[in-house]
């Protein structure tokens, strides 16, 4: 991934849930990589209702993709991710986002390579851990090696300049280390234990 462009916008990450239309909407903060596939594959799926592209869990406020890059700030490329939880529960969006990711790879996903493209699920809501854990510990028994997908509280998140916002809607031809397969596949995916109801 490339990018030189400046954007000075920047905002903290807020712990709490939010309201949408009268639908209580759950959040979580996902780690995959490059940021630009890993927002469009969510964006693809039922039941997320809204994405945003930022720098999470590192040592330097209000970082610039440039510092990220090139000075050692500790944030992973992440996904703030806002979910109706009735729609897509919580195990189904982890079940998806496994499918994008190599869990076993150390700060390296496709061709991009750094601590800023280590895997992780960060969590704002405690009550999430036990799932998250449930989860991993899931997804470990399907792979011999260790898996490398860290599980913490997120502790800070700062948004990604504009330019990187929704990037492959953007610019489709772009760079991306998801298979393009992939995100047809997400536009199919559907909750498989009910049929999807219309908002209220």
């Amino acid at each position: 991934m490339t990018g030189n462009q400046k954007e000075p916008r920047k905002q903290p990450f807020e712990k709490t849930e939010k309201n949408n239309q009268n639908r209580k909407l759950s959040e979580i903060y996902l780690a995959g990589g490059c940021f630009w596939g890993t927002q469009h594959y969510f964006d693809c799926l039922t039941g997320v209702v809204s994405t945003k592209v930022g720098y999470a869990n590192g040592r330097t406020a209000n970082p610039t993709y440039e510092q990220v890059k090139h000075e050692n700030t500790g944030h992973a490329e992440t996904v703030k991710i806002l979910y109706d939880a009735n729609l897509l529960p919580l195990e189904d969006l982890l079940e998806q986002f496994y499918k994008i990711i190599d869990p076993t790879s150390v700060n390296r996903q496709g061709e991009d390579a750094g601590v800023q493209y280590r895997t992780g699920i960060y969590y704002t809501d405690p009550s999430q851990k036990k799932l998250i854990e449930n989860s991993l510990s899931s997804l470990q028994k399907r792979y011999t090696g260790k898996i490398a997908v860290e599980a913490l509280p997120l502790s800070n998140f700062y948004t990604a300049e504009e330019y990187h916002q929704k990037y492959l809607e953007k610019n489709p031809a772009g760079y991306c280390h998801i298979p393009r397969a992939m995100f047809e596949m997400a536009k199919n995916f559907r909750k498989k234990t009910a049929l999807l109801s219309p908002d209220p």
